[in-house]
């Protein structure tokens, strides 16, 4: 059963049957904003462009690599992004992920000790206004589910309103495991290099 994460809250890369998380996906799902018409009648949607970035680093905080989608891949070839999504779900929650980052561990750069995760909005849409976006680490692929390890509900918080950039959360290396704190923090930051910077100085 999957965890429902709580800001703050650090758990294991452990499965239900207690083996450890080798490969995971971080997944975020959002919907287009709904406008209402001319005083009040009908109503479209306006299509909302968030962005889901990783920053990489070493355990001096120093960055190695940031996947982002500009940049699908990381130099190790341990992490990919699915690539940009531009709208959000436009016909409400159909569960599935607009964006999805894969993380191999088995893969990733030997120096590497945190992996953080940042969520953006590209065009300065309030996250007050979206109506619904959400986390979800779980094992497969970018196509296939395989096991829910884990979800957190990023929209429903008053904190997010009036903010555009926030931090989802970090994979960090402890003892040779990996491991994920669950941040869920707004930030001022109006630009992807903007919030890796407040990542570096204040989550790591």
């Amino acid at each position: 059963m999957a965890i429902n994460l709580q800001k703050g809250q650090r758990i294991n890369l452990e499965k239900s049957n207690g083996t450890k998380l080798q490969k995971v996906c971080v997944g975020i799902n959002w919907g287009a904003i709904e406008k209402k018409g001319f005083l009040g009648f009908g109503t479209s949607l306006v299509a909302v462009d968030l962005d889901a970035s990783c920053a990489i680093y070493d355990e001096n905080k120093s960055l190695l690599d940031v996947v982002y989608y500009g940049n699908l891949g990381s130099k190790d070839g341990s992490i990919h992004h699915s690539g940009d999504d531009r709208t959000g779900d436009t016909g409400g929650d159909d569960g599935l992920d607009n964006e999805i980052i894969v993380v191999d561990f088995s893969r990733i750069n030997p120096q590497a000790a945190y992996v953080a995760f940042v969520l953006n909005s590209f065009q300065g849409q309030d996250f007050g206004t979206i109506p619904f976006a959400s986390i979800r680490i779980y094992e497969g692929s970018a196509t296939v589910v395989n096991e829910v390890f884990a979800t957190y509900d990023i929209a429903h918080g008053a904190d997010f309103a009036g903010h555009v950039s926030m931090v989802l959360g970090v994979f960090y290396k402890k003892n040779g495991e990996w491991k994920f704190n669950a941040i869920g923090e707004p930030t001022k930051d109006k630009k992807l290099e903007q919030t890796v910077n407040t990542v570096t100085q204040n989550y790591l």
